[in-house]
């Protein structure tokens, strides 16, 4: 009885993380490249150095000042979405997704040694990282996981069949 009652309070959270994951691996093309591009600039590559060199808690704050500045402004764009203001709403919550993978992302990663020095901080990230293998799991094993992950191999093995018939010209 027990096992069950977490399973059913566990979908919501289930269904909002497979969300989370499957705009990730379908944008993630879109944005691969821009991070790539904004990784190659040569003052963020010399921000990225510095910030490898503080120690822990130096870069922790590095970390702390666009994190306060990128979550607010998705939790604006949210209420702006729940207040009805599509567009506002819209546009708000990709600039705050957009700051999140340019400067929070890079600032984690330029720090992440730094950052898991700090005790509490490594804890809470092993926490983190727990709880979403967890969730990751529970999706994919998932018969609906499994029926999609079966979609996207034919519609896959269908274009590959397509390329034969139709191959590219060559300039």
């Amino acid at each position: 009885m027990r096992k069950s009652l977490i399973k059913l309070l566990l979908i919501p959270l289930d269904l909002v993380v497979g969300l989370v994951i499957l705009l990730d691996e379908m944008l993630r093309p879109l944005y691969r490249p821009l991070i790539a591009w904004f990784a190659s600039l040569r003052l963020v590559a010399r921000s990225e150095e510095a910030i490898g060199r503080l120690p822990p808690y130096g870069a922790l704050v590095a970390l702390a000042i666009p994190f306060a500045i990128v979550e607010p402004l998705k939790l604006l764009g949210l209420l702006f979405l729940a207040r009805g203001a599509f567009t506002a709403g819209i546009v708000t919550t990709a600039i705050g997704h957009l700051a999140g993978f340019l400067l929070v992302e890079r600032v984690y990663h330029a720090g992440r040694a730094q950052l898991l020095t700090i005790p509490w901080f490594a804890r809470i990230m092993g926490w983190i990282d727990a709880i979403r293998q967890a969730v990751i799991g529970r999706i994919k094993a998932s018969a609906a996981w499994q029926r999609g992950v079966a979609l996207v191999r034919a519609v896959r093995e269908r274009l590959r069949g397509w390329r034969l018939w139709f191959p590219r010209r060559r300039a």
